[in-house]
């Protein structure tokens, strides 16, 4: 009867170890750039290892301000930390994924690619000098398109976030005028237009707001149907966005050569290269209290990296090459650690 009783107690005991870890939770918050293709991700891995991995889509600026915090395990930014931020703070920065930031729209009677802005007209319609869409500086890049009589609604990002710091980025570059007066940041002054929350906001108000024009991530434009507009780039061409000429940018960047893994990729030259690109980052503790939340962290990441390109492409983002992963991973065993006090310090593999 006593060998039944541990026996029982024993089942009971890895029945427990089991639910328990059935039910690890793993918590991230930030940047909705990412968001569709992160969401899909925690989705399917959940279904294959039952590790929950809940993400938020809050801005960069509350993922930054979440990891610093300490209240959650991850963070998510498109607003790269430099290296002398990182060091304060304690935290290892890795880009996960690259996508495109795209003007969207909403005009009676003109479709997704078939509307072409400059980089002078975009700024002038977000700084407020354009007001109407049939603007004589906008009508002649349209030749042959039914351009209305109808004022322009600006519609921007009312959060910290990194697709602002993206969208700014650029026309700071383009614009000598935008980079004195409004400049690049997570939230800058806007010179016109209402405010929304998070890639999500922008995306809804420019679908129900007539005449209006907005920037998101390429995956919100395709997955709301909104239609985007075709850019002319550095070279002078006018292009669309997609996941070819979000490659085009991306083949430029050289990451083992930048400290933090910061990069910044808008505005660069090449006839296909769609102008507005960036890269989207993961921030962690280098000193991780929790040796099973920081584990579990790494492995979904690395099962990402492994296993999650066809999700990301399907919604047109550009995924991390191998060599550069293999660079995030060396990162992630040297400095990433347990806390001396635990006894325990490698982390990965």
């Amino acid at each position: 009867m006593k060998k039944i009783v541990c026996l029982l107690a024993l089942i009971g005991c890895l029945v427990a170890a089991g639910v328990a870890q059935a039910q690890v939770t793993i918590n991230g918050a930030g940047a909705s750039f990412p968001y569709p293709v992160y969401s899909k991700w925690a989705h399917k891995y959940h279904e294959l290892t039952k590790v929950k991995v809940n993400y938020q889509s809050i801005g960069s600026g509350g993922g930054i301000a979440q990891i610093k915090a300490k209240t959650v395990d991850f963070g998510a930014t498109d607003d790269p930390l430099k290296v002398e931020e990182l060091k304060t703070e304690g935290l290892f920065q890795f880009p996960t994924l690259i996508g495109g930031v795209v003007p969207i729209f909403n005009v009676p009677g003109v479709e997704a690619g078939k509307l072409t802005l400059s980089p002078e007209v975009l700024v002038d319609i977000f700084m407020g000098k354009i007001k109407n869409w049939n603007d004589p500086a906008i009508a002649k890049l349209n030749a042959g398109v039914k351009l209305p009589d109808l004022p322009i609604t600006v519609v921007h990002r009312a959060d910290g976030s990194g697709t602002t710091w993206i969208f700014t980025n650029y026309l700071s570059k383009v614009s000598p005028e935008w980079k004195e007066k409004v400049g690049n940041a997570k939230a800058v002054s806007w010179p016109t237009g209402m405010g929304a929350k998070g890639n999500e906001g922008v995306a809804n108000n420019v679908k129900q707001v007539s005449g209006s024009i907005g920037y998101v991530e390429y995956a919100y434009a395709t997955i709301n149907k909104i239609p985007y507009a075709k850019l002319i780039n550095k070279a002078g061409k006018a292009v669309v966005p997609s996941l070819e000429s979000f490659k085009a940018a991306a083949a430029a960047a050289d990451w083992k050569s930048a400290p933090g893994f910061y990069m910044v990729l808008t505005d660069l030259p090449g006839e296909n290269t769609w102008p507005i690109v960036g890269a989207t980052f993961i921030l962690i503790h280098k000193e991780q209290l929790n040796a099973e939340k920081a584990k579990e962290t790494l492995k979904f990441f690395d099962w990402a990296f492994k296993h999650g390109d066809a999700i990301a492409q399907e919604l047109h983002y550009v995924t991390m090459p191998d060599s550069v992963v293999a660079l995030i991973q060396e990162g992630w065993s040297k400095e990433v650690k347990l806390a001396e006090r635990t006894g325990l310090k490698q982390l990965w593999p």
